[in-house]
């Protein structure tokens, strides 16, 4: 953190990010640290901007005293070449969400991987992790995988719609986890899959409010089977409700948004957040979204985190 200690600058850099609800989630926590924090999304659709125009907003947060900036689709992995300095794990996953400015230098991080750990850990910390099945290789999927390895997952079944896509993915981890075992497949394998695996991390977009439904035939959930999505926007989705009903234990996609805005929040002020008081505001969000979208019979925003 800068020597601006007396208050906090932060900004969102990001193609539709007004929607975002992690500028009220920090701005709330840091009130109730008794912290001074302003957070201001900076929409490239809004500034008519194009991605590569991130290196510029660098200089101009840094110009105008930010302390720290989120980074989010489609500049995660555009920003790296603007930076001082990024973390080992930043630079294993290729892609920088959370970057903080200090004493004219930038410092890239990656807080979408720590914040899906911190999520499998908080709410489902009892989950067998030998063999695990992830559908959706695709930027989110590539770190939520990442952090399912850091976790110990012994076995990675990659199932992704582009079989090229799980292949190059599955080859790269394979590189950075070499005591694991990644292997690439197409949905069409999950019959053969889930019968052998412990649990089901959910990384696609089927489920949000703009494309409903179920990413898997749910009769192939056993009530033995833990079951992860990571879609928020509606937070209980199909998957999850479904999943639930079977006997199943779950894990919302609000964890790992909570879990990155946590994680980003400690780096940028250097204090720790609460995790369980940004998830309450975290739900209060959501649930005035829902209210507000049926109300006008209409669908959730789709924003970035």
């Amino acid at each position: 953190m800068s020597n601006r200690a007396e208050s906090v600058l932060v900004g969102l850099i990001g193609e539709g990010v007004m929607p975002s609800l992690t500028p009220p989630m920090h701005e709330r926590e840091a009130d109730v640290q008794g912290l001074r924090l302003l957070y201001r999304p900076i929409d490239l659709l809004e500034l008519a901007l194009p991605a590569a125009a991130v290196g510029d907003l660098l200089t101009a947060a840094q110009h105008m005293g930010f302390n720290g900036l989120n980074i989010t689709h489609p500049c995660k992995q555009l920003v790296m070449k603007h930076l001082d300095e990024i973390s080992d794990d930043a630079a294993r996953l290729g892609a920088v969400n959370t970057v903080l400015i200090q004493d004219g230098r930038y410092i890239g991080h990656n807080t979408d991987f720590s914040g899906f750990g911190s999520a499998l850990a908080d709410g489902l910390p009892d989950a067998h992790l030998d063999r695990v099945v992830q559908l959706g290789a695709g930027g989110a999927g590539s770190a939520v995988a990442y952090a399912l390895l850091k976790a110990g997952v012994k076995e990675l079944d990659l199932v992704d719609m582009d079989a090229n896509r799980a292949a190059e993915r599955a080859a790269e981890l394979g590189e950075l986890f070499p005591e694991a075992s990644v292997t690439p497949h197409t949905p069409n394998e999950l019959a053969q899959l889930m019968p052998r695996t412990d649990g089901l991390v959910h990384c696609t977009p089927i489920g949000m409010a703009a494309h409903p439904g179920l990413p898997l035939d749910i009769e192939l959930l056993e009530p033995r089977h833990w079951v992860a999505d990571i879609v928020y926007r509606p937070i209980d989705t199909q998957l999850v409700r479904e999943a639930r009903a079977k006997g199943c234990a779950v894990l919302d996609g609000g964890r790992m948004a909570v879990g990155q805005a946590a994680d980003a929040f400690q780096l940028i002020t250097g204090r720790v957040a609460d995790r369980e008081r940004m998830r309450a505001h975290f739900l209060e969000l959501i649930a005035q979204e829902e209210a507000a979208a049926s109300l006008n019979g209409g669908t959730l925003a789709k924003a970035a985190r």
